[in-house]
């Protein structure tokens, strides 16, 4: 899930109340209508038939303030005012095995990057497994394996899980599910209403990395290419970022979508447009000619070591030395910035000096990468 206008409703000084009901309603016209009478590929991708989806379905029937805010972890006040951050996540990825990881270690990764995102520090994750009857014990165990290992590379504890058994057929092998729950340190606040217009974008490195390394790894189409999986714990990279740009705005992981939704959920939550410079969008040169060749735009295409920050114009510049000085933000930079008009949109700036509008992604063209 997404953020959404409901972030307004967080206390902030920048709208007055009218406003902020406004605003969320307006937000809510916005939001794509399902008209879809089966559930298709495409409510899984994370653009515009996802959003649907999601919000005639499950916010229409568990609508609460904290679900509200669409955000990819929950943030919760405990009685005593410590604060902490939810979230959970299913993996389904095909192949379970690709270059540069695994349906394990996306287990981690991408739980503990969805705390990182919400300022939290993660420490504790259980781990939910669905097996189909004759799956391999011995892969069973590679990828808890797996798992162990980036659990502990990552700093948290798997404190619980569940087994589920299934018969033969009535699943692809074998679905993970994470949730995990991190500590936010006092003060720390990432919210989209706090995004002013002149803000910069920084994008902690190279787009496409992993959606392209699992599309290749299927062998179902006739290229070769080195690429690799970017998954990793990116809360190393979040607290370096944090400590050198106290006054980021907002941060999130570029999973489903790619950058081009991300960007877009921005816009339509605070409010402003975002501009996006194509010449500075790093794209590794293996994977620009993979989503050439499939006629894929890298903006939309799955990562799951990167992530898009809004910071200060006046703290980008130290936000971004911090990142590159860490090995997975060696090729990150400031790819944009916040701007007033078009409101509620991505614009992109293209090397030839024209501009042209990023959408939600429709459709998926990469079904099953994480």
């Amino acid at each position: 899930m997404s953020t959404s206008a409901g972030d307004y409703l967080s206390s902030g000084p920048r709208f007055a109340e009218g406003e902020v009901i406004e605003r969320i309603e307006s937000f809510r016209r916005r939001r794509p209508r399902l008209l879809d009478d089966h559930v298709t590929l495409a409510h899984g991708a994370g653009g515009k038939a996802s959003a649907a989806l999601i919000d005639a379905v499950f916010v229409e029937a568990f609508r609460n303030p904290l679900l509200e805010t669409l955000g990819d972890a929950a943030v919760l006040t405990l009685p005593g005012g410590e604060r902490l951050a939810m979230s959970t996540d299913s993996f389904v990825v095909a192949p379970r095995r690709f270059p540069g990881g695994s349906i394990g270690r996306l287990a981690v990764h991408g739980t503990c990057n969805d705390l990182a995102m919400a300022g939290a520090v993660p420490a504790w994750l259980s781990a939910a497994f669905v097996l189909e009857e004759g799956f391999a014990i011995g892969e069973l165990k590679e990828i808890v394996a797996d798992m162990a290992a980036a659990a502990a590379e990552a700093g948290v504890q798997i404190a619980t899980g569940d087994t589920k058994v299934v018969p033969r057929g009535a699943a692809d092998g074998l679905f993970i599910n994470t949730t995990g729950a991190g500590v936010i340190p006092a003060g720390r606040a990432l919210r989209a209403h706090s995004v002013r217009a002149g803000d910069k974008v920084l994008l902690s490195g190279s787009m496409g990395d992993h959606g392209m390394a699992v599309m290749l790894a299927r062998g179902d189409l006739d290229i070769e290419a080195d690429i690799r999986s970017d998954t990793a714990s990116l809360s190393p990279l979040v607290e370096l970022l944090l400590a050198a740009a106290p006054s980021t705005r907002w941060l999130r992981d570029a999973t489903r979508g790619g950058v081009g939704t991300v960007c877009n959920e921005l816009a339509q939550a605070c409010g402003l447009g975002v501009l996006l410079t194509e010449d500075r969008l790093p794209v590794a040169p293996m994977v620009n000619g993979a989503c050439e060749l499939l006629g894929i735009d890298p903006l939309y295409v799955a990562n799951e070591g990167k992530f898009v920050a809004v910071v200060g114009p006046d703290e980008a510049p130290a936000g971004l030395a911090a990142l590159r000085s860490h090995p997975l933000g060696a090729r990150a930079a400031e790819v944009g910035e916040i701007v007033t008009e078009p409101a509620e949109t991505v614009v992109l700036r293209t090397g030839f000096g024209g501009t042209r509008i990023v959408d939600m992604l429709v459709g998926d063209p990469l079904p099953r990468i994480c």
